[in-house]
């Protein structure tokens, strides 16, 4: 399975996971309640994190997820959609049917808040959708593999490739600091 999804990924993920793994193993880790084998799921029910989804893309990643969506056609698929913002950007573009699935039936709310049709929604885990296989022919994600543990981003990458006809993207946040800024746990992320 790992070397289908080396051919079908760009080979700079695989390097800077590499490179990021060889990193971690010389660095003392941090003694942390945290297991560095689970995904910490807390974070997708709070409230402060729901109100932090409404803004966080504006100006950086919302843009390229609508440059890589804009001559897309069929059924696309957002992977951890959240609260449904990113949905109802992208849906300005007529040739798509998006869907969205994620973990939290709080963000999943929201997104029925915001009139996006339940439907076209679904509370589910992203590393075993239940959806058949090739039933979109894109799919996203965006600030979501970064939460995984490194099982659970092949995981997450092979259910990807298991439900979507043509091509996936996902787009992984970088700290605009360079420093921790609160929304990555150290252990938990990039593995």
């Amino acid at each position: 399975m790992s070397s289908i999804l080396q051919q079908v990924s760009p080979p700079i993920l695989w390097n800077l996971l590499a490179a990021l793994k060889k990193s971690l193993r010389t660095l003392k880790k941090p003694s942390l309640s945290l297991n560095a084998d689970q995904q910490d799921l807390d974070l997708y029910w709070d409230a402060d994190m729901a109100k932090l989804l409404e803004t966080w893309g504006e100006g950086t990643v919302w843009s390229e997820v609508q440059f890589l969506m804009a001559n897309s056609k069929g059924k696309v698929l957002d992977i951890a959609c959240g609260t449904g913002r990113t949905m109802e950007i992208v849906s300005k573009f007529p040739n798509i049917e998006l869907y969205g699935i994620d973990i939290s039936d709080l963000l999943i709310s929201k997104a029925l808040e915001r009139g996006i049709s339940n439907d076209h929604l679904k509370v589910g885990d992203a590393t075993n959708t239940g959806y058949v296989d090739n039933e979109f022919n894109y799919a996203y994600s965006i600030g979501s593999l970064e939460h995984f543990t490194e099982p659970g981003i092949l995981q997450f990458v092979s259910e990807s490739y298991r439900v979507t006809d043509i091509a996936s993207f996902h787009m992984i946040p970088v700290s605009r600091s360079g420093k921790d800024e609160g929304w990555m746990k150290t252990l938990q992320s990039f593995h």
